[in-house]
């Protein structure tokens, strides 16, 4: 796959990919479209050889697998994993406020969003509603987007607010409540269901029907190609839709004739990981033993598979600022469009060891991709990925890989156009060497 080709597939994951329930969906679109079979936790497995499968658990997590056509016990998985959600804001229940004339939203802040770049920006919100059902143990689920912009978070007036410019922290609570409309203004807060009512209109119910709902709200900017040779994009969503989309790609073209090649996509990376549809959950050993079992194979076999498979930790890395280049360490530095980062870290906070990054070395190597390493100055952190808590669940060799960024949490990122092809290629070969 070409390098504006795999650009474009990533634009427009991230134009269908505005909550983690609408990015499953669009993988889920994907792999079908590849003709993967889908597959349910409560129900059977018949695994085939040659077969290609998937579930989606719990609407936002989803994994996927391939069986190689000659495949038997011993044979190794090789898995590799992203998150479907991102940093940003989410809508609270009975969330509406009225007051001095405006109707007003009440949000909470998910993840760690770079705050100030959700002000005076388009936007719209995404997500999943629970409806009223005659089954009460299996509410009606509906995904929505309301596609189009309509709220907003004005700036304060430099006028007003002279200090601007010298830093302004916000006040969660009160500085982040978005404007969606006008009103009387004649109450301070419970001003009416108009959001409610709202969103009924927008699923064709009644008001009285929704129970409960998962809304984001997400920056409906679309994603843009900058530089004077298109060699960047900006764009929304790119931690970690980036990954996303470079594991979808690299399992439906990549495979072998013998093996298991596993997908797993996890939501709530952003607030620790550590949820029933999060990779500190047991979803991706229990689909990997399910697979196992499905061939006749118990629990005993399924705990040897650990000696000789490995998982790709895919997430976006830090980037060299070219504004702050003293942030990076002073003998590691990844640049925009230079190849994928091979994360490092002696805390654990990335989880790879010499063998894993020796592995993925060859492989880069073998295939002519670009690649750098990143490892944190000493006197700082940056973060961490779902690697090290996948790989305490089901410890196999792990390494972390993905695109280097710049402006990682803001409402809108940057990349170099190239990492994305070198991304999806690495991947790719992981999956069919």
């Amino acid at each position: 796959m070409k390098k504006m080709e795999c650009a474009e597939k990533l634009l427009s994951l991230v134009e269908e990919g505005t909550s983690p329930f609408h990015v499953a969906g669009s993988v889920e679109r994907q792999l079908l479209k590849a003709g993967f079979q889908k597959l349910e936790m409560r129900k059977d497995w018949n695994l085939e050889n040659g077969g290609r499968y998937y579930l989606v658990h719990n609407g936002s997590s989803l994994a996927a697998f391939t069986i190689g056509k000659r495949f038997t016990f011993g044979d190794a998985f090789r898995i590799a994993a992203a998150h479907t959600d991102f940093p940003g804001l989410r809508v609270k229940p009975s969330p509406e406020i009225e007051k001095d004339g405006y109707r007003q939203l009440n949000v909470e802040v998910y993840g760690g969003a770079i705050l100030n770049t959700w002000l005076d920006r388009p936007l719209s919100a995404a997500g999943r509603v629970a409806l009223r059902s005659d089954d009460i143990f299996h509410p009606e689920l509906r995904y929505v987007d309301f596609q189009k912009p309509f709220l907003t978070i004005p700036n304060l007036a430099i006028h007003i607010n002279k200090e601007v410019n010298k830093g302004v922290e916000l006040n969660r609570q009160k500085d982040l409540l978005p404007v969606l409309g006008l009103g009387a203004g004649e109450k301070e807060e419970g001003g009416g269901d108009f959001f409610l009512e709202y969103l009924a209109r927008q699923l064709r119910v009644e008001k009285e029907d929704i129970l409960d709902y998962e809304l984001g709200l997400y920056n409906a900017d679309a994603g843009d190609f900058l530089g004077m040779a298109e060699e960047f994009i900006s764009s929304p969503r790119l931690d970690n839709l980036t990954s996303v989309q470079a594991v979808v790609t690299g399992l439906i073209e990549g495979g072998r004739d013998r093996g298991v090649n596993l997908a797993a996509f996890f939501d709530h990376e952003e607030i620790g990981s550590r949820t029933k549809q999060g990779a500190g959950s047991v979803f991706l050993s229990s689909v990997a033993e399910r697979i196992l079992l499905s061939f006749g194979r118990g629990r005993e076999k399924f705990l040897e598979s650990f000696a000789d498979a490995m998982l790709l930790s895919v997430d976006v890395g830090h980037a060299l600022h070219p504004n702050n280049a003293d942030k990076n360490d002073p003998t590691n530095k990844n640049v925009l469009g230079k190849g994928i980062c091979i994360k490092e870290a002696s805390t654990q906070s990335y989880a790879t060891d010499s063998e894993a990054v020796a592995v993925m070395q060859q492989i880069c190597e073998a295939e002519k991709i670009p690649y750098q390493k990143f490892v944190n100055r000493s006197d700082g952190t940056s973060g961490s990925t779902l690697g090290s808590i996948a790989s305490s669940f089901y410890p196999v060799k792990t390494v972390d890989i993905g695109v280097p960024l710049l402006a990682m949490h803001s409402s809108r990122e940057l990349m170099g156009t190239a990492d994305q092809e070198s991304l999806t290629r690495a991947v790719t070969a992981f999956y069919s060497l």
